[in-house]
């Protein structure tokens, strides 16, 4: 007798709890679009981190990044050739032209929202503009691979493929970085499956269903794919130096499609 291994599925969460988590979700989408605003030449990423951190609280909410292993601030500001993971810092000071990525999270009522958003201090220059872009067209991409009975790896080869679109319309390539990704989300930050942003068809081969729910977050560069961890133990930087971008959103799959659990007010 032939015996069948049955397929995993990602977690899924019904309607309800759906939208505990998009309350958690909606206060992340406040704090980006708090630092967002405040974000000016002068400005140091540790007075982002508090403007996240009162935005978060006086919701009601926890900042889930703050103590998370360690971790010191509330959001993750990463600038420039920083990918992800920047330590808030008083030594970090935007100036116009940086490419600045914040990330954050928050709990309510135990239920995470995570999100990051990749934005300029003032104009950015052409093909800083066009990074930013592009891992926005990737992002938007894996978020509408995001329906029932699609595969993990299917998001992934979605988020490739916008990534391959951008290139396309901008006439240069954009390197992937490696070994970073989303991830399953709900009661905890981090759960898994692990979401590659490129095609692998040995991997992500969970299932989706009605309820699942991932985080979605594509990071390119203007060069190379590597990129190494400094002393601090948290702080991600491309080897070559180029910029990055990193945009995510928090995502669930629906009867009616994605829903984005983290909208930005």
């Amino acid at each position: 007798m032939v015996r069948f291994r049955k397929r995993k599925v990602v977690p899924f969460r019904t309607p309800g709890e759906l939208d505990a988590m998009e309350a958690a979700g909606v206060i992340v989408g406040a704090a980006l679009v708090a630092c967002r605003q405040e974000a000016k030449p002068g400005v140091t990423t540790a007075d982002l981190d508090e403007i996240a951190e009162t935005v978060i609280r006086e919701a009601g909410a926890v900042p889930s990044f703050k103590g998370y292993h360690g971790f010191p601030g509330s959001i993750c500001s990463s600038v420039n050739e920083v990918v992800v993971h920047g330590i808030p810092s008083s030594k970090v000071v935007l100036a116009t032209g940086d490419l600045v990525s914040v990330d954050c999270g928050a709990i309510l009522d135990g239920w995470h929202g995570d999100s990051a958003w990749s934005f300029g201090i003032g104009p950015l220059s052409k093909l800083d503009e066009e990074l930013n872009e592009a891992t926005r067209m990737s992002l938007e991409a894996g978020i509408a691979a995001m329906i029932a009975e699609a595969t993990v790896n299917d998001v992934s080869k979605a988020i490739e493929a916008g990534t391959r679109a951008a290139e396309k319309r901008f006439g240069r390539s954009f390197g992937i970085v490696e070994g970073y990704g989303g991830h399953g989300i709900g009661r905890e930050m981090h759960m898994d499956p692990f979401v590659a942003n490129e095609d692998n068809p040995g991997r992500g081969k969970e299932l989706l269903a009605i309820g699942s729910t991932l985080a979605i977050e594509p990071m390119l560069t203007l060069g190379g794919p590597d990129t190494s961890i400094l002393e601090d133990d948290w702080t991600v930087v491309t080897d070559d130096g180029t910029r990055a971008s990193h945009w995510e959103h928090t995502v669930a799959v629906t009867e009616d499609g994605p829903r984005i659990l983290t909208p930005r007010p």
